[in-house]
């Protein structure tokens, strides 16, 4: 017997059909894997599940009862725990007020509830150091995570849907995870998880069910099933490879030396490092999340203050992909046009002072179809796209022309077979046509595939090698 089964669900926004008649079911004690490219439609089942998203037609039922959509507390009690692809946290509060949320009797202190006990405790067998004093606004992205997935985690439930829960965190971090996936599969509790690793899949997932276009393409056995397989199945075809052109290093378009910033806590977050970048070089820094990658990325394009040192760019332009596309990349509520316009000259775009708003729609248009941006129109909101697209308009605002400086802090992230590949050969272009680009990223395979040159960021310096690293 299926402990939840999805009939013929559809969905549609507007004129875009983000699923049409999927069905599933998910079986007791299985790690069931659902794949698919950015706007294949996983997010919005996500939300079907968790009782936010009213399907148009279709039904879900969770252990023999039809899930009331629009309730999504009950379908929490009922068992079913969704960790959401987006972070759910109140920026203003601690990660123990957080965890309080919907926990909490009257007047009880939050940080003697029963549920922030249980959240320390699987916080220490997981090994993620987190003060629950900490303030949310003031964690790294990585550290943003692990509380979301500790609120699903605390007070059992026997599904639990993990919507790209990997997508922030190192390689390690990501098999501490996975483990515990396991763990919990052996103790009979179902896992969904979302994601577009297929070496995660393959790695904890029994079956794999995989969306194209909002439409069901087939669930697999991966007991018997081969990953190029998965990978054609999601794109429909052959998956591209990104590939780059040998250069050779040019003129040196930045200096930095001894730099210190701080981080938002006052304390400091990058020691005194110092380093040296070309055009037409790709300079790779690795390490895990919250070393001082960001801070180190935000005073090299000038939104953060340094404490001291030097910063010396040469070059006009510079490019910046944040690794926050929703708070530091996007206005969400702004069209995708005036996204992209953001931070160009206007002078090409104006006439007598006004705006031409047919012809930015036109470039707009055409650079969402170069970058593979999926929505109705330019006019779409930023907010109404997946996590995805949203990342590749982004991509596009930045990478539509060559930059002297490009600064790049996990520009894959969340990302598709096929957009991964896009942005990485667009990175890889950039360099080869003189761009000199800083790339921070935790993802290992991504610096390794794109770096010159390799480093690594341990507590706000640079290192050549992760201490206790295998790599």
């Amino acid at each position: 017997m299926a402990v939840l089964e999805v009939r013929g669900v559809s969905k549609s926004f507007g004129s875009v059909q983000a699923l049409e008649n999927v069905s599933l079911d998910l079986r007791p004690g299985e790690v069931h894997a659902i794949l698919g490219e950015n706007g294949a439609g996983k997010s919005t089942l996500v939300g079907i599940l968790a009782g936010f998203l009213v399907p148009d037609s279709g039904t879900v039922e969770f252990q023999g009862v039809e899930i009331r959509y629009g309730h999504p507390t009950e379908v929490r009690e009922a068992g079913l725990r969704i960790v959401h692809q987006h972070f759910m946290l109140v920026p203003q509060f601690t990660i123990a007020e957080n965890i309080a949320l919907g926990n909490l009797r009257r007047w009880e202190n939050p940080y003697q509830c029963a549920a922030v006990s249980e959240a320390s405790d699987l916080a220490e067998r997981l090994g993620w150091g987190l003060d629950l004093e900490s303030r949310v606004d003031q964690l790294s992205v990585g550290s943003l995570q692990r509380v979301e997935i500790l609120r699903a985690l605390i007070g059992g439930g026997s599904v639990l849907v993990l919507d790209e829960p990997t997508a922030v965190l190192t390689a390690e971090e990501a098999s501490e995870l996975l483990a515990f996936v396991r763990a919990r599969r052996d103790e009979g509790m179902t896992v969904v998880l979302v994601t577009h690793k297929l070496r995660e899949v393959f790695d904890v997932a029994d079956r794999a069910t995989v969306l194209r276009q909002g439409r069901l393409v087939a669930t697999f056995d991966l007991s018997c099933t081969e990953p190029d397989v998965l990978a054609e199945a999601m794109v429909g075809g052959p998956v591209p490879m990104a590939s780059g052109t040998l250069r050779a290093a040019g003129e040196e378009i930045v200096r930095i030396e001894e730099l210190i910033v701080e981080s938002d806590r006052g304390s400091p977050a990058v020691r005194g490092i110092g380093l040296s970048l070309r055009s037409c070089e790709v300079l790779a820094i690795g390490g895990v999340d919250g070393n001082g990658q960001v801070e180190l990325a935000e005073a090299l394009v000038g939104i953060r203050r340094s404490s001291s040192g030097s910063i010396q760019v040469s070059g006009r332009s510079i490019a910046y992909i944040p690794q926050d596309r929703q708070t530091d990349g996007l206005v969400l509520e702004m069209s995708i046009a005036e996204n992209i316009l953001l931070g160009q000259s206007l002078r090409e775009w104006t006439r007598f002072g006004i705006l031409r708003m047919r012809q930015v729609l036109e470039w707009a248009q055409s650079l969402m179809r170069r970058f593979d941006v999926r929505a109705e129109s330019a006019i779409v909101p930023a907010g109404a796209l997946s996590g995805g697209n949203q990342q590749k308009v982004v991509v596009a605002r930045n990478l539509h022309r060559v930059p002297d400086l490009l600064v790049a802090v996990n520009p894959t992230r969340g990302l598709d077979l096929r957009a991964e590949a896009a942005v990485r050969k667009a990175i890889l272009e950039c360099a080869a046509q003189g761009a000199a680009v800083l790339l921070l990223s935790t993802d290992h395979d991504e610096i390794e595939a794109l770096g010159d040159r390799v480093m690594y960021m341990e507590s706000g310096r640079l290192v050549d090698r992760l201490v206790g690293s295998t790599l």
